[in-house]
């Protein structure tokens, strides 16, 4: 999982290790699960010694918590910034929704194992880092709550909208639409994946017309 992001003078050695083992780790958990996969395994698919793990994170658990931080700010920064280039477009807000779900779309086709990981702790109740879990799924869904508010607020998107239910449904929308077509529907191109997603979004006060 690469990051966009530039990277401090000093630091690129072990950014690169961090990415190795980030990468490492969400492959590995996709395929085994989180409790099967050993720091061990991690340090081997990572090409680095075992000691490196933990020269870099505490602990496996510290390890995935920290992944879960490193995907999911990816995937909001590509929320953010598709929604700031359809705003810069003079689109709209909805075409900045709009925007938002093919970022989604790309993310999760960049990163299909991950999104799983990501979606299936999100409904587990006894992690270590739930807690952390829940902070940055409201990071996501709180991207998309500015533009709905801002379309609400223009008279745009209907006033009767909930913000933050629609906008927690959105982003839902797209994860589980893009593992359902990941999975189950890999003849379908992102394009019309995109396209009937796009369908959902809320209208204005008159409708779509």
């Amino acid at each position: 999982m690469e990051s966009s992001s530039a990277t401090p003078p000093g630091s690129g050695r072990r950014e690169a290790t961090r990415q190795k083992l980030y990468e490492a780790a969400v492959t590995l958990i996709a395929e085994q699960g989180f409790s099967a996969t050993t720091v061990d395994e991690i340090a081997e698919r990572a090409g680095v010694a075992k000691g490196t793990v933990y020269y870099n994170f505490a602990s496996k658990a510290v390890l995935f918590e920290e992944l879960l931080r490193h995907g999911v700010g990816l995937l909001t920064a590509s929320l953010r910034e598709a929604a700031e280039q359809a705003a810069r477009g003079a689109g709209g807000r909805v075409a900045a929704l709009d925007a938002m779900i093919r970022a989604g779309l790309v993310f999760i086709d960049r990163y299909p194992a991950f999104t799983q990981l990501y979606v299936a702790e999100l409904w587990r109740t006894n992690r270590a880092w739930q807690s952390t879990l829940l902070v940055v799924r409201q990071e996501v869904v709180a991207v998309v709550e500015d533009v709905l508010r801002a379309g609400v607020t223009e008279g745009e998107i209907d006033a009767e909208v909930d913000v933050p239910l629609t906008a927690a449904a959105l982003v839902g929308m797209v994860l589980v639409a893009a593992l359902d077509w990941q999975s189950f529907q890999r003849e379908r191109s992102l394009d019309e994946v995109h396209a009937a997603l796009s369908r959902l979004l809320p209208a204005g006060p008159g409708g779509r017309g």
